[in-house]
Formats: structure tokens, sequence, C-alpha cells
């Protein structure tokens, strides 16, 4: 029988009650989304769509560090953006997280709306 692990680390913002942060399961860990909020304040971060994405992937790596593995290991990524003239200002940031080769699968939609009025939400899953 597989077993699933919860996730969960104060340095990223907690879950709602009805999700976890991360499953670890069969090698793998699956991200819920994570958005734009600074772990302590539990506030959205000011500035623009570029500032949100960084903190979002910074909160990711943070879950996936508490996981056991690293953003080195995503092998999918899925992006969330309310407006589609974001999507080069989130590419600028998310590649100076995913730098190395090969980079993850990936697939960016454009969303009507998204937690607490944010403009982007990002969830992965990477292996351990």
């Amino acid at each position: 029988m597989t077993l699933k692990e919860s996730v969960l680390t104060t340095k990223a913002p907690a879950p709602m009650p009805f999700f976890s942060q991360a499953i670890k399961c069969n090698g793998m860990v699956y991200c819920s989304g994570s958005i734009g909020m600074e772990p302590t304040s539990m506030k959205l971060v000011e500035g623009s769509v570029a500032d949100r994405t960084k903190q979002a992937l910074t909160n990711l790596s943070e879950v996936l560090k508490a996981a056991g593995s690293s953003i080195d290991n995503v092998v999918k990524v899925n992006i969330f953006l309310t407006n589609m003239e974001n999507f080069a200002a989130m590419n600028k940031v998310y590649d100076t997280f995913f730098s190395k080769e090969p980079k993850p699968c990936r697939t960016c939609v454009a969303v009507h709306q998204l937690p607490l009025g944010t403009d982007v939400e990002i969830e992965l899953t990477a292996h351990l």
C-alpha cells in the first residue's frame, strides 16, 4: 500500500484547513498552488506580478526543502495568470529559478480570478 505524507513548513504561508502545502507520495512531491504571499504577515507582497512570482516560487522552494527535495528536482509547473500581458514579466523571474537544463514541463493559462485578488498562482510537482 502506498502511503502519502503531508508536508508543512513555517517558511511558507500556512495552508487553509482543507488542503496541505504539499504531499509526498511514491518518490514525488505534489505542491499546492502558491501565491505571492509573505509567510509571516500572510499578506500579498506589494509591487508587480514579478514580485509576486518571486515570492510564490520562494514559498514553493521552501516547501520542497521541507519535503527533502529542491527546485532543481521540479518536473512539472502549472502557472495561472489573470492577465496574459504579465507573461513576459513572470517569465523573467521564472527563469531565475529554473535556469538549469532540462527545464521542467510547464503549462501557463489565463484565468478569470485568483485567491485574494492576486495576479499569479503557481503549483508544481518534483521528485525527491
